[in-house]
């Protein structure tokens, strides 16, 4: 198995998400890929296999469960890929559908990956689920940001977003990993999007992954393509428009995430970022 190593959403290994990316999982079964997954201990093991058509079908294991889409995988695959085989489109199989990535090169060389996300939904978070979100995050509802209201946001993997007007709020996260744990994993949500909002189309994210065994992502492209989504779908955003996500900052590693917001409420939402190599 050649297990390659990657960040993405940042230009310095120091940066960014890591992920793991096998780029020929071919014959590898799944108990296996869940335990190289465990081993690698990254928030997330991307594991590919070539088709016949070019694309490549992919899933994405964290140390502790499979999602069924994964942003910063996704990117960091699609960069590893363009540098073993040239840039241009790519089409990845994921067990949400089909997400198609584009890679290009800029002057310096960087490859940049850009993905376009399955079709975003917007669903309502119940009084009861909202209350435990609230008290396993040691949040109070007077921590909301009223202008933005609490959703469960979909765009290839469940998120509920939470969003608070106090960058000192966000920048304070101490919450009690079994309880928001067994909750998420009650409602199937992979991660939550907790956010200010700075701008009209400025962010500051932080998302807790207990499920996966994994205390704080630094960046997570997925919810970010689901924030984007949410944003849409509730008119909170004029269209077409392109989000900037600051992530990780308070991990001590900053990532940078684009999101680019169509107006057409059944597309897909890009999600751009880079990859380099760990080592």
């Amino acid at each position: 198995m050649d297990l390659l190593r990657y960040v993405a959403f940042s230009t310095d290994p120091l940066g960014g998400n890591p992920a793991g990316v096998v780029l020929d999982a071919t014959g590898i079964d799944e108990a296996t890929m869940a335990a190289v997954a465990a081993d690698v201990g990254y928030s997330e093991t991307a594991f590919a296999v070539p088709r016949q058509d070019g694309a490549l079908d992919i899933r994405y294991f964290s140390p502790q469960t499979e999602v069924p889409f994964c942003g910063h995988a996704t990117i960091a695959t699609a960069v590893a890929h363009a540098q073993r085989h040239g840039v241009g489109d790519l089409l990845l199989h994921t067990q949400a559908g089909p997400v198609p990535v584009t890679t290009s090169a800029g002057p310096d060389g960087a490859v940049v990956a850009t993905l376009v996300s399955v079709e975003p939904r917007t669903e309502a978070i119940t009084e009861d689920d909202l209350d435990g979100l609230l008290a396993a995050l040691r949040w109070s509802a007077a921590d909301l940001d009223p202008a933005l209201p609490p959703r469960a946001a979909y765009a290839g993997a469940w998120h509920p977003v939470l969003a608070t007007a106090s960058r000192a709020r966000l920048a304070d996260l101490d919450y009690d990993m079994p309880a928001l744990g067994a909750l998420m994993a009650r409602r199937g949500w992979a991660t939550v999007a907790l956010v200010q909002r700075e701008s009209p189309e400025v962010f500051h994210a932080r998302n807790p992954f207990p499920p996966g065994g994994v205390v704080e992502d630094p960046a997570t492209g997925a919810a970010a393509a689901a924030l984007g989504g949410y944003l849409r779908s509730l008119g909170l955003i004029e269209l077409p428009a392109v989000l900037t996500i600051h992530q990780g900052v308070d991990m001590g590693r900053p990532s940078l995430i684009t999101v680019g917001v169509p107006a057409d409420p059944a597309a897909g939402i890009e999600v751009t970022g880079t990859a380099v190599p760990i080592g």
